[in-house]
């Protein structure tokens, strides 16, 4: 059964106009007839698969279990005609990602956006919980400055021993993914701070870090970090390096960035070098880590952007002459084997660039 505008669900949440739609659900603004006020209900899309509705049953779950004010506050939810649905606080305003359409934002709000939404991720990362989807459109924009992270439904459990990524499905949006997220790999909140580091990049510069194809995007970061331009203060390449490692390990975490975004918005930061100074952004040292395993640390990094650099090179050249494996050329042959089946899977889980 379809549920459009004017349905009332339970006798309660009359549907107004439809908000968004994403690949398994569809947001409507409605009204709540007992409590006389305007909500935001997601409402699952009729599929046959299970899977994505135990997925929609588990967003509820873990939304009932996570009261942040970074966070879109879940207030209902129930089952019409077999359809799942969330009813949650609508935040009025714009998102990201509209906001971005008309370019890039002053560095001083990026930070506090970045502030906000660091604080949100802390808060899920110590619930046990990994958003596995931080994006532009998934983050509101309220007209009383406050920024929301909305959309867990693809969070999982940290302590869920299900792969990520299977045969056939990708969760999470192509052009913000974590080289470990494309390639199959463990998932961990390290995750979330990489493409929080992307979402910041691209609100400072107003391009996204990996433009193109998303399966070129995310063969292009396994093996390099995206360009930090040089104009950008050195407390900002410093810590977008450090966000942005390839390493998981090498990566704050969410408290640490909501740290330094916070002082860099009340500008309690060294101001930008010099242009003879180098641009080389430097490794961020964590809170009471000790000087000589910063160093080991920041050669490791070193050292890693070398391989990489290496890997990137052996990508351009065997790329240029491409060779059919098991009868499927979407993934290039010059790929390491070990990444060929993930990048593949990410290839057929895509309908459509996010």
């Amino acid at each position: 059964m379809g549920i459009e505008s004017a349905t009332v669900l339970d006798d309660r949440y009359r549907l107004l106009d439809e908000l968004g739609h994403g690949g398994m659900s569809d947001v409507f603004r409605a009204f709540d007839d007992v409590l006389k006020r305007e909500v935001a209900v997601k409402v699952l899309r009729e599929v046959e698969d299970p899977v994505l509705r135990a997925r929609f049953v588990a967003e509820a779950q873990l939304l009932a279990g996570l009261n942040h004010p970074g966070l879109v506050t879940l207030l209902d939810a129930g089952i019409r005609s077999d359809r799942p649905y969330l009813v949650m606080t609508l935040a009025e305003g714009p998102t990201l990602a509209g906001q971005l359409s008309a370019g890039a934002l002053p560095p001083r709000t990026v930070a506090e956006i970045g502030t906000q939404l660091a604080a949100a991720l802390a808060y899920a990362h110590e619930q046990g919980v990994t958003h596995r989807d931080v994006k532009p459109s998934n983050v509101l924009l309220c007209a009383d400055s406050r920024a929301l992270l909305a959309d867990f439904g693809i969070a999982r459990l940290a302590g869920d021993l299900e792969q990520h990524t299977r045969s056939g499905e990708t969760v999470g949006s192509p052009a913000y993914l974590a080289p470990e997220q494309a390639a199959g790999e463990a998932i961990t909140p390290a995750a979330d701070v990489y493409s929080l580091g992307l979402v910041l990049l691209e609100a400072l510069t107003g391009e996204r870090a990996f433009p193109g194809p998303p399966l070129e995007s995310a063969v292009r970061r396994l093996c390099t970090q995206p360009a930090l331009p040089a104009s950008l203060p050195r407390a900002w390449r410093d810590l977008l390096q450090a966000m942005t490692a390839r390493d998981p390990d090498a990566r704050p975490t969410a408290e640490d960035v909501a740290s330094a975004l916070a002082a860099v918005a009340n500008d309690l930061v060294p101001p930008a070098p010099e242009p003879s100074e180098s641009t080389q952004p430097m490794a961020v040292p964590r809170p009471g880590e000790p000087a000589s395993r910063h160093r080991r640390r920041s050669l490791l990094a070193a050292a890693l952007l070398v391989a990489l650099a290496l890997t990137a090179l052996v990508l351009v050249v065997t790329s240029r002459d491409p060779a059919p494996t098991d009868g499927r050329t979407d993934v290039p042959a010059g790929v390491p084997e070990q990444y060929q089946a993930p990048l593949q899977d990410l290839h057929d889980a895509i309908e459509e660039p996010q």
